[in-house]
């Protein structure tokens, strides 16, 4: 017996027979959600409290907002030093100690970006600096690897003597600081009775 249903609308009907348009509501309500969550975070980076005072009056949830990387609005009106998008969070009871994916907390991120105004306002509502291993903190240098010989060999028609001096003697043969592509470079100059090598100088 055909009721005229695909097997497709049968497993989208619940028991009453009604087709479910829970999954179609859901998305939407998700979509809304980051539409939200991108607008209340770009208002605060643009630093537009009257913005952000208008999305929250509208859904008081969105002061804890959180993007990908799990900041709040306070964290990124903490980064820019944006005191009064900050007040404006405090004030509707944004978490002042949230801390982020690298454990931030509005104040460590304040205190990385040297805004001494957003330091006082974050501490005197109870903010706590943990973190700063984030990634908006300024690079530190990272030496190179050092390789295990630290000898290295340049052909010697680039090697500058027009300035050189000796700078140690054995016997070998002597020591020379010479110039090597502008940069200072010491060069062993060995006894050509020690060589067989014709590029030994």
């Amino acid at each position: 017996m055909n009721s005229g249903t695909s097997d497709g609308e049968l497993a989208a009907r619940g028991s009453s027979g009604r087709v479910s348009s829970t999954s179609s509501a859901d998305k939407k309500k998700e979509k809304a959600r980051v539409s939200r969550t991108s607008m209340i975070l770009w208002h605060a980076h643009q630093n537009d409290a009257g913005a952000v005072r208008k999305l929250l009056e509208e859904d008081r949830a969105l002061v804890n907002a959180r993007d990908y990387d799990s900041r709040t609005p306070l964290h990124v009106a903490s980064l820019h030093g944006w005191i009064d998008v900050a007040k404006c969070l405090l004030e509707y009871g944004a978490d002042v100690n949230s801390q982020d994916r690298w454990k931030n907390t509005p104040l460590a991120d304040a205190e990385g970006a040297k805004k001494h105004n957003m330091i006082e306002l974050l501490k005197s509502n109870g903010g706590l600096s943990y973190g700063q291993s984030g990634s908006h903190f300024e690079p530190k240098p990272v030496l190179p690897p050092l390789p295990n010989k630290c000898d290295w060999e340049v052909d010697p028609s680039e090697l500058d003597f027009s300035s050189s001096n000796i700078i140690g003697k054995g016997s070998f043969g002597e020591i020379l600081k010479a110039s090597w592509r502008g940069t200072p470079v010491a060069v062993k100059r060995i006894l050509p009775s020690l060589s067989d090598d014709r590029l030994v100088m």
